[in-house]
């Protein structure tokens, strides 16, 4: 078993309950795993075997608090099995909801100059009414340009649910990576 960690940054919540949803899985597997906020300050990667990193995009862009988190634990990063997934609705794209084909993920992860061992890219959801008059006409012209709904009404989720518990799956794998070192 397993001890990892599920550390998120979100904008509207989206990316902690892909964080949630993650953590069942692996629970149900019988890890153990620890969900916290990259905001809170309080993120220890020193003290996990496993540890995962999930960021939102908004306007183009991860928070900077998750590069900032990157390189303040690069060596821990590095050291054992780590993971990341992007949530943008970019990635509701067939051609753009991989890690090789996401440019969001692509170019965060060179500006990083971080390998994770795992890398998931999850289309978000769009909920329109959570969003504030100025971020709800920026949005909408967004997804008019890149032919999505521009109904101010809608509320979508992309999120491609049995893709989360492949990536589910991945996580376990590098715990058993972290397993058989260990009892070698």
């Amino acid at each position: 078993m397993a001890n990892i960690l599920l550390a998120y940054h979100t904008t509207d919540g989206h990316t902690r309950k892909i964080c949630e949803s993650l953590q069942a899985e692996l629970a149900g597997s019988g890890q153990q795993v620890g969900v916290a906020s990259l905001v809170d300050g309080n993120v220890d990667p020193t003290r996990h075997d496993v540890i995962v990193i999930g960021a939102s995009i908004r306007y183009g862009h991860h928070n900077p608090a998750v590069l900032e988190f990157i390189r303040a634990h690069q060596t821990q990063l590095e050291s054992r099995p780590s993971g990341f997934f992007s949530v943008n609705l970019v990635a509701r794209k067939p051609d753009k909801n991989t890690s090789k084909t996401n440019p969001y993920v692509r170019k965060f992860l060179a500006k990083a100059g971080w390998k994770p061992n795992l890398v998931g890219v999850f289309a978000g959801n769009l909920d329109y009414q959570r969003c504030g008059p100025v971020d709800r006409r920026i949005i909408q012209l967004i997804m008019w340009l890149t032919d999505g709904p521009t109904d101010t009404r809608a509320k979508v989720d992309y999120t491609d649910w049995g893709e989360v518990r492949r990536y589910a799956e991945g996580i376990v794998a590098l715990g058993a990576e972290v397993n058989h070192v260990l009892h070698r």
